[in-house]
């Protein structure tokens, strides 16, 4: 599972930052998150392809979050994919994703369907689910919870060889196979340690600091939450439906998740250590994200 920042701006884009978006491969799967202006041209730049995007899920409806979108989709088309794409929003996505892609004169190649979705829904998909809640913004927002099922516990290689497996049988056990040695038959359930959670990454959106994003980020693996403004201007931050860094660490540190992202930064930051240091007090493990940011997301 791999997250690429194609764009951290807050609001508009600098020379150092795109609008909002982010690509999220499960391997099986392509996920974006937000569609900002020139998420298209950031996927040129970055080690994505948005010809593999199979599902987008948009926040919200500011134009930083979903400008993006009408080129895309005719990019898509214009490089021949056939292969449907699902769109998931807050409820009024119907009616704005469908004014964005009548938008010019242009023949709609592939299938696109969208889903508005209300907060505490849950999406159940190939592999993961992804959860909803309610952002606290303005306009009608979504947080996401993306959510790996549960993993087979670990081979336990000690305990298969005093057992008495050799060789080949390794291989079988670990491939869900049962081997029998001299009068025992020994199951991979014999062998494999106790079942570990998914993965899951937590994307907040724009949003004042919220007890239900919170709540939907409990023990995430990671959460990817907004960092509009520093510390001494969080009020008026707030009031705008925004978050400081330091909130945002917050956040991450009362939900117990394993690290946290900070993104959609507002132009008056040239440099981000300042925000970054802010929310390491809270939470050590906070990183300010960069555009073309690549992130591994292990197993645990």
């Amino acid at each position: 599972m791999r997250v690429t920042f194609l764009g951290t701006a807050g609001s508009w884009p600098t020379k150092e930052r795109s609008a909002s978006a982010i690509a999220l491969d499960t391997e099986k799967e392509l996920l974006l998150l937000d569609c900002g202006e020139g998420t298209q041209r950031q996927f040129f730049q970055s080690s994505a392809s948005f010809m593999r995007v199979r599902r987008i899920f948009l926040t919200h409806f500011h134009g930083d979050h979903f400008l993006g979108l009408p080129g895309l989709i005719q990019s898509m088309g214009l490089n021949n994919r056939t292969e449907p794409i699902d769109i998931y929003g807050p409820p009024d996505a119907e009616e704005m994703v469908g004014r964005a892609l009548r938008m010019g004169y242009y023949t709609l190649r592939f299938p696109v369907a969208v889903h508005p979705l209300r907060p505490g829904e849950t999406v159940e998909l190939d592999g993961y689910t992804v959860r909803t809640a309610a952002a606290t913004h303005p306009v009608p927002a979504l947080s996401y919870r993306i959510e790996e099922g549960p993993k087979r516990g670990r081979f336990n290689g000690d305990l298969a060889r005093s057992l008495g497996i050799q060789g080949r049988d390794f291989a079988r056990l670990e491939a869900g196979e049962s081997v029998r040695v001299e009068n025992r038959v020994v199951a991979p359930s014999d062998v494999m340690g106790p079942a570990r959670p998914g993965r899951s990454v937590v994307y907040s959106g724009d949003t004042a600091p919220s007890d239900e994003v919170q709540r939907l980020a409990h023990r995430a693996t990671l959460l990817i939450h907004e960092a509009t403004a520093a510390q001494e201007i969080e009020k008026e931050a707030n009031d705008w439906g925004h978050s400081s860094a330091r909130q945002a660490a917050e956040i991450a540190r009362a939900a117990e998740v394993d690290l946290l992202y900070l993104t959609h930064f507002s132009s008056r930051y040239k440099e981000l250590e300042p925000l970054e240091s802010e929310a390491r007090i809270v939470f050590p493990g906070s990183h300010a994200a960069r555009d073309l940011l690549d992130h591994l997301i292990l197993q645990p």
